[in-house]
């Protein structure tokens, strides 16, 4: 890898964007060279240990020696082709694999470029299945609303941020033009706490008020992650999976960051038994490559 000059750091600074930074002010970076394992290897010598797996995505470590071999592997055939129209192996066998290691009744696989992408196809999905099944029963469709718990996030794109924390997201200068959904009260009792059943109340409330503008909850199962690395019971959960079958309403559980073992289950959804009905998988999927 060639080296990164002063005169790199220099453009760096004055015409690259990084996320979550200022324009106006950018912070300095930390320019890196190599990676292995949990290490991240700096053009000085220094070695970071990178507790976020590169934002929870490189779940086996840098430098994995299979996963480089597949990588490898895969390149020399092709490195991409649409997906309209023609197939291809790695596609139908990663298929396969999702639709057996997830609940039985996951058994369709829709292909994302990203997590908020993901979030985006979900939403369209459960909104789209609610004006078929309308349409069928030759009624005409008010489910176009979505119900969340506040300090949830999912993603920077705007159906995605529609359904972030309205406060104390990173979206707050968009609320003018986002859309309006319903928002919870974000869960109280931990994971390990006893169960109160007053922590779903205001969640029962918008249910029972607003179920025939709802297309479906979404929320991050178990762990609320940027909204503060927030474990809450699986009670919660299973009630929520509950209300949802009691009041005809779609389950979305956003297992981004959550999904293939990040919570200590191969998913989150695992800790309190139930099955959503539209999965977000991301970040781990893709082992960091």
């Amino acid at each position: 890898m060639t080296s990164i000059t002063q005169t790199d750091l220099s453009f760096d600074q004055q015409h690259i964007w990084h996320p979550y930074s200022s324009m106006i002010s950018p912070p300095s970076m930390y320019p890196v060279v190599s990676a292995e394992g949990v290490r991240i290897k700096l053009e000085d010598g220094r070695e970071l240990i990178d507790g976020m797996a590169s934002w929870w995505s490189v779940i086996h470590g840098y430098n994995h020696p299979e996963l480089n071999q597949a990588a490898h592997g895969q390149i020399d055939k092709m490195s991409h082709v649409m997906f309209g129209g023609i197939t291809h192996q790695p596609a139908i066998e990663l298929a396969r694999q999702l639709v057996e290691m997830t609940p039985e009744n996951l058994d369709k696989v829709f292909l994302a470029d990203s997590g908020s992408v993901a979030v985006e196809v979900a939403i369209k999905m459960a909104i789209q299945y609610w004006h078929a099944r309308r349409a069928h029963e030759g009624k005409a469709n008010t489910k176009h609303k979505l119900l969340t718990i506040r300090n949830g996030y999912h993603g920077d794109t705007f159906g995605a941020m529609s359904v972030c924390d309205p406060v104390n997201g990173m979206h707050e200068i968009f609320t003018e033009v986002l859309p309006q959904h319903f928002f919870a009260p974000a869960p109280r009792t931990g994971f390990n706490e006893d169960w109160d059943e007053s922590d779903c109340a205001e969640l029962k409330r918008l249910f029972e008020a607003h179920h025939e503008e709802i297309a479906a909850l979404i929320l991050e199962p178990i762990v609320q992650g940027a909204g503060g690395m927030r474990f809450y019971s699986p009670e919660y959960l299973k009630t929520a999976r509950q209300l949802c079958d009691e009041y005809d309403v779609l389950l979305i559980a956003d297992e981004i960051a959550t999904g293939f073992a990040r919570s200590g289950a191969l998913f989150a959804c695992d800790h309190a038994g139930i099955a959503p009905d539209i999965m977000c998988l991301g970040k781990a999927i893709t082992g960091g490559i």
